[in-house]
């Protein structure tokens, strides 16, 4: 899977290989964080998760390049926000 990687179609996919690696970074932590991936897969391997939603159009970056899942209204990805107000 990471020879997609070499590929340009993923590349031009996202917009350039800075907007990839931003895209692949953001959902990678969306993932650690305990984000649920947005296809079915047996695989625990998250950047094989990260590249297969790529390539199946499931996320993308807005043009403040935050990180958007298809079809959702929200921004998707890292853990949230701590509200200091809260402590």
């Amino acid at each position: 899977m990471l020879d997609a990687l070499r590929e340009e179609s993923i590349v031009n996919k996202v917009g350039g290989r800075f907007k990839l690696s931003t895209l692949i970074q953001k959902r990678l932590v969306a993932l650690n964080a305990g984000a649920r991936p947005l296809i079915d897969t047996n695989s625990n391997d998250k950047m094989q998760i990260v590249l297969m939603e790529i390539q199946q159009d499931k996320i993308y970056l807005d043009t403040t390049s935050s990180l958007r899942i298809t079809g959702a209204t929200d921004a998707a990805g890292g853990p949230p926000e701590l509200d200091l107000n809260a402590l």
